[in-house]
């Protein structure tokens, strides 16, 4: 089944905002009757509702939606806890109470019309997320016709609120995305990703920069940083009081860090094979090179940990063992579990997207951010329209925001192999897959691992996570280490020691005879103790015991091979995908 695009949706949106009757008389009616697009999506798939619970579904909401009239007509407001509807213009209105809650009773029983299609659990899955985007996308809260505190503002300002309004949706709409910072705050390398450093390699696919010493004297061994293809990598360094960069350099690490191009179609025909071989391997050599050293600790953030977890096992193949050890943040080894992702993969869409791409071409940066704004629409997407059109206010400036907002382009081929290999077939575990020439056995790595997870992660969910316990130094569970962390797959990752915010969770039980023995997410969690504050202290440990002795650090970056190209953040990602 095709499933919504909420850029799209929000660009009907668009064209519907001063007539919402259009778009929501579907939806104010009957969830249960045929006329319902559910009906069309079950349809789509093949599936059907049984028969005895659409019965009891209808009688049920026949009911519910009785009660809540006759509470409309006594004059007595419905309790409607959600966020969306709790202020004073909403519980003051009866008219708008009544709308939202209505709202809210539809939304309820289309949801549980989806728990009784009959089908499978994967396409149940994808209807459930189809339903709910359509769900969020028809709150009364998202049209200003329904809308109260819109209106309100409306009649405060004497209608300047919706001129602002409009004019924030018609440079969204050239900008091509929705506004959820204000971007003219923030600009790279003037006030985000500011640590001070050289790059002192490139190539077409990345650079390799080198972060300046903090500290009197460093580790021994080198720390490279390989962030996310799919995304820039300044997630790492936002601001000085929130980067993990800039704390890994003042804690006593010479620290490296591939910053990928944002591809063109001069890169159309780049591999998953060229980003291990031409991208990560070829900075590691860099890296042993200027520092001297053969062993270095590694860090992969996201797509960045299976890409250097894949590099790492071709090497061993190649008889190089170059990490001394090796960090994985919110990283899939295992993709049996891909949790809401997995409603965009199956056989059909990944064959779709080879048809598309696997010859050449690029996927969109702009259509993976619209991807991933679809898994949390009221926060990403209908937030923001409610704030920056209805009610004509700017955004806030938010620097996790305004990265979130600058897209990165994928080569097809590269974005076609990963789908398959990983998420649609989980090859990658299996020690069959072959990259740049070599089997991929990612038990041959024989490097400890301090592998992170984030407890709300929607992208990751955090037990994929940990199984990478598992996969890593099998037999030798003890060399691997586990911390939990508390919010998202970014929040989560980016959680200051300056700020101390949040808690994370540790288990460090010695294992005894069971050393050997696979370990179980649940039974770690069980035994977990839950710590205030930020996680990084606990990695900074972690690299400090296989960073080798303490040395005086090098005076000038790069060598006599590797010299300096230009400032930190260098020029690649400064490039816009739009």
């Amino acid at each position: 089944m095709n499933l919504p695009d909420p850029q799209a949706i929000a660009n009907a949106w668009m064209s519907q905002m001063s007539d919402p009757g259009q778009w929501q008389s579907w939806f104010n009616m009957a969830p249960t009757t045929d006329a319902n697009p559910l009906a069309a999506m079950m349809q789509d798939v093949g599936a059907s509702v049984k028969p005895e619970a659409m019965e009891q579904l209808k009688n049920q909401y026949l009911q519910d939606f009785g009660d809540l009239w006759q509470e409309f007509l006594s004059g007595k407001s419905p309790d409607v806890a959600d966020r969306r509807f709790t202020s004073s213009a909403w519980q003051g209105n009866p008219m708008s109470s009544f709308n939202a809650a209505s709202y809210l009773l539809n939304a309820k029983f289309l949801n549980a019309m989806v728990d009784t299609v009959d089908t499978s659990s994967q396409q149940k899955q994808k209807i459930r997320f189809a339903v709910q985007q359509i769900i969020d996308a028809m709150s009364p809260a998202n049209f200003l016709a329904t809308n109260p505190e819109a209106q309100q503002k409306l009649i405060e300002t004497k209608g300047e609120s919706l001129t602002k309004g409009l004019a924030n949706m018609l440079a969204d709409m050239n900008k091509g995305h929705i506004s959820l910072s204000d971007e003219s705050a923030f600009e790279v390398g003037r006030n985000l990703a500011t640590t001070e450093g050289t790059v002192v390699y490139e190539n077409p696919l990345f650079q390799l920069i080198q972060y300046k010493p903090a500290t009197a004297t460093v580790h021994q061994r080198p720390l490279l940083m390989v962030p996310p293809c799919i995304n820039k990598f300044y997630i790492l360094d936002l601001q000085p009081e929130n980067s993990l960069v800039r704390f890994a350099v003042e804690q006593g690490n010479s620290v490296f860090l591939i910053s990928w191009s944002n591809p063109d179609q001069s890169l159309a025909g780049t591999t998953w094979d060229d980003y291990v071989d031409q991208g990560v391997i070829e900075a590691i050599h860099v890296v042993q090179d200027i520092s001297g050293q053969d062993q270095m600790n590694m860090l992969g953030f996201c797509v960045g940990g299976t890409l250097v977890s894949t590099a790492l096992a071709v090497l061993a193949a190649r008889g190089e063992k170059p990490a001394s050890s090796l960090t994985l943040l919110t990283t899939f080894l295992d993709f049996s579990d891909t949790g809401v992702l997995d409603v965009f993969v199956d056989e059909a869409q990944v064959s779709m997207r080879e048809q598309q791409l696997k010859g050449g071409g690029l996927m969109p940066g702009r259509d993976l951010a619209s991807t991933f704004s679809s898994l949390r629409p009221n926060d990403l997407v209908w937030n923001y329209v409610q704030s920056n059109y209805l009610k004509g206010n700017e955004p806030p400036p938010f620097d996790l925001l305004y990265w979130n907002s600058d897209s990165t382009n994928l080569p097809g081929p590269m974005f076609c192999w990963y789908l398959r290999n990983t998420y649609l077939e989980n090859q990658l575990k299996t020690g069959k897959l072959k990259v740049a020439g070599q089997k991929v056995d990612l038990s041959s790595i024989e490097a400890p691992a301090f592998i992170y997870g984030s407890r709300e992660d929607h992208i990751v969910p955090w037990m994929s996570a940990f199984s990478s316990m598992n996969i890593l130094n099998p037999g030798k569970v003890k060399a691997n280490r586990f911390v939990l962390g508390a919010s998202g797959h970014i929040a989560g990752v980016i959680n200051s020691v300056a700020k101390n915010k949040r808690s994370y969770w540790t288990n460090d039980k010695p294992l005894g005879r069971a050393a050997a023995k696979p370990q179980d997410g649940e039974a770690w969690m069980a035994g977990a103790t839950e710590n205030p504050g930020s996680w990084w202290p606990e990695w900074a440990k972690f690299l400090a015991e296989h960073g080798g002795k303490d040395v005086k650090p090098k005076a000038k970056p790069g060598n006599a091979r590797y010299q300096a190209i230009e400032p930190a953040p260098g020029r690649y990602v400064k490039v816009r995908a739009d």
